[in-house]
């Protein structure tokens, strides 16, 4: 098969794909979850990186042992990183995999056109 119709009915196949309301709806989706995620970790990572700067004091404060306030919020990130990559891959499961394998089946099959 020549490369030019190959790339011509790969690019029509994308095009079907991409004008489908399904995938409005993937990439509304994929959106409202990903961006307030994202904000809500950043500001977490940099309240924690500025209380390091300039609230030594709270942070140096010992809770148990010589367990202190700033390891345990050191800690804490790691457990929201695990925290909302398990979400995310929930809500991909539930929310945006039937969409996208309808959209891959769409894809297959306006490309074999």
């Amino acid at each position: 098969m020549d490369e030019e119709v190959v790339r011509e009915r790969d690019a029509r196949a994308y095009e079907a794909v991409h004008s489908a309301a399904d995938f409005t709806e993937l990439k509304r989706r994929y959106t409202r979850f990903v961006v307030p995620w994202t904000i809500t970790f950043m500001v977490w990572y940099l309240a924690y990186v500025a209380c390091n700067n300039w609230a030594r004091g709270f942070m140096s404060h010992k809770v148990i042992g010589h367990i202190n306030v700033a390891l345990i919020f050191g800690l804490l990130q790691f457990v929201s990183t695990f925290v909302i990559a398990a979400l995310y891959g929930r809500f991909a499961n539930r929310r945006l995999d039937p969409l996208a394998s309808g959209l891959n089946a769409k894809y297959k099959r306006e490309r074999r056109r």
